[in-house]
C-alpha cells in the first residue's frame, strides 16, 4: 500500500484548495502513477498556532505505481511544481503539498524517510487515512490507526469539508 497525504491553502488560478486538491488527484491517476482509494476533503487549521493563514483543505489516497519511492516521491515534486507550489520556509502557505506517507510498509532513513516522520502526529492526515485504509499500522511500531487517532491531543481540529454538488 502507497499512501500521499494532499494539503492546499492557496488558490490556484481561478482554483480553491478544495479544487485544487481534486486536480491533484486527478494528475496522481495518470501516467505511471493509479490512484486506487481516495478520502472525502477535510479542513485544518496551519501550524504553527496561531496563524494568519487560510485553513488547509487536506486529503489521503491510495495509490498504485511501478514507481521505487525516490523516483514516486521526485514525481510528487513535479507535480506539486505543476500546481505553483514555490518551496519557501516550513510551515509557509502553499498551493498544493504531497507527502509521502508509506510506501508498501518500508522503514527507511534518507530521502524519503519512510514512513513519513510525522504522521502520526497530525490528525489532518490521520482522518482522512482512515478513510482509505482503516486497517493501516504504523510499520515503525504496530501501532493501529484507531489508537494513533486516539492519542492525538485533545482540541485537534480536523473535520470533514460537506460534500460538494
Amino acid at each position: 500500500m502507497i499512501l500521499v497525504a494532499l494539503g492546499a491553502n492557496l488558490p490556484r488560478a481561478a482554483e480553491t484548495p478544495a479544487q485544487t486538491i481534486d486536480a491533484a488527484i486527478a494528475a496522481l491517476d495518470r501516467g505511471a502513477t493509479r490512484v486506487r482509494a481516495r478520502s472525502r476533503l477535510y479542513e485544518s487549521p496551519p501550524w504553527p498556532q496561531p496563524s494568519d493563514q487560510p485553513w488547509y483543505v487536506n486529503a489521503v489516497v491510495r495509490l498504485e505505481t511501478a514507481f521505487d519511492p525516490e523516483a514516486l516521491l521526485a514525481h510528487l515534486h513535479a507535480i506539486e511544481r505543476e500546481f505553483g507550489r514555490v518551496r519557501g520556509s516550513r510551515n509557509a502557505a502553499r498551493t498544493l503539498d504531497l507527502d509521502l506517507l508509506d510506501y508498501e510498509g518500508r522503514v527507511r532513513d534518507g530521502d524519503p524517510t519512510l514512513p513519513h516522520p510525522r504522521l502520526a502526529t497530525r490528525a489532518f492526515v490521520l482522518l482522512p487515512l482512515r478513510d482509505v485504509a482503516p486497517e493501516w499500522r504504523h510499520p515503525l511500531d504496530g501501532r493501529t490507526l484507531a489508537a494513533l487517532i486516539a492519542a492525538l491531543p485533545t482540541g485537534e481540529i480536523c473535520r470533514p469539508l460537506p460534500p460538494r454538488a
